[in-house]
């Protein structure tokens, strides 16, 4: 293990009020992550205040120290959290960063390690400690090799490691005393200051749970012919996530940011279900990560039955209700 604290950027979700924010899924992964690394401190850096609640909560989930930056609306710029996460690196002198693997913490992951000179690595699936050294694996060529890195902590700077939603298994967090609270103030950068928020809303295909971050996730392609009232008629009772192939997005049928793929979305559920997703490459790229796969397709010889740990070969207006309805009779 390592001997030096690890750093871990706690992302929160919250209604607007600046009190009684929670901490992300991905975030007590993060926390969980990082107390199997080291021996050491584990540091969540938050960058808003919180509540005892959610002090105790962290420190249940592994932390160990708990600064908090508070930078207002300023935290949702990716200058502004690098600032933040520097100047927490200068207090603690951490061994690691960890951050979350998602479109914010991969832009953020890449600014950090340049402000201290140091490397970052992204779409993080296993982080383990072998001879001193951190060993971050992940898949690369769209799912088609696994490969590991070696990046030394302290001797050629701090790295930065962008770990995937999912590949981490928590545990349910039992009570614990609350972490004292250790005002970070932050010096923020000209390329920071020079960004303003100008507005910020949810977006449609954010309803339910984040894509992610799900546990389980319904995915609607081409076959569901723009129809993802039948899409989300699934995910609904399985408290699931809702995903679209870009063809479903360029078609319209969805916003864009319900896309998996390359060019989209990497997610990593227990459960993915595919429905009338014929599964191209660039597609199942984004799910290699994936537990159990779940396939309903028309197409027999469609690609995804090759990875489809359970597959239906049928039409997804018929398939779908009956599941659907098969579920409400064993839910009672």
């Amino acid at each position: 293990m390592l001997d030096a604290p690890v750093l871990v950027l706690v992302d929160l979700e919250t209604s607007g009020a600046p009190q009684g924010a929670t901490p992300t899924a991905p975030a007590l992964e993060l926390l969980a992550a990082a107390r199997s690394l080291t021996s050491g401190e584990v540091v969540a850096l938050v960058l808003q205040p919180v509540d005892t609640e959610t002090a105790s909560t962290l420190a249940a989930a592994g932390g160990s120290r708990l600064l908090v930056a508070d930078l207002g609306e300023q935290a949702v710029v990716s200058a502004a959290v690098a600032d933040a996460v520097v100047a927490a690196c200068g207090r603690v002198g951490p061994g690691a960063v960890l951050v979350a693997s998602d479109f914010r913490g991969k832009e953020l992951a890449g600014r950090v390690a340049i402000l201290l000179e140091s490397a970052c690595v992204s779409d993080v699936s296993r982080l383990e400690v072998v001879d001193g050294d951190l060993r971050a694996s992940k898949l690369v060529l769209s799912g088609s090799w696994a490969t590991t890195m070696s990046v030394a902590p302290h001797r050629e700077g701090t790295p930065v490691i962008a770990v995937r939603p999912g590949s981490v298994e928590v545990q349910a967090p039992a009570g614990a005393e609350p972490l004292g609270v250790e005002p970070l103030e932050v010096a923020l950068s000209p390329e920071a200051t020079a960004t303003r928020l100008v507005s910020r809303e949810e977006a449609s295909a954010a309803a339910g749970p984040a894509l992610g971050e799900a546990r389980t996730v319904v995915v609607g392609g081409r076959g569901v012919d723009g129809d993802f009232d039948l899409v989300r008629s699934l995910a609904e009772p399985l408290g699931a996530a809702v995903g679209a192939t870009r063809v479903a997005c360029d078609e319209g049928w969805i916003d864009r940011s319900a896309q998996i793929g390359q060019t989209g979305e990497t997610i990593a559920p227990r459960l993915y279900i595919g429905l009338g997703v014929s599964g191209a490459i660039h597609h199942t790229s984004g799910i290699q990560g994936a537990g159990a796969v779940v396939a309903v397709c028309d197409d027999s010889e469609a690609p995804i039955f090759e990875m489809a740990d359970f597959g239906v070969v049928g039409d997804v207006t018929e398939v779908v209700p009956q599941l659907v309805e098969e579920l409400d009779r064993l839910r009672g």
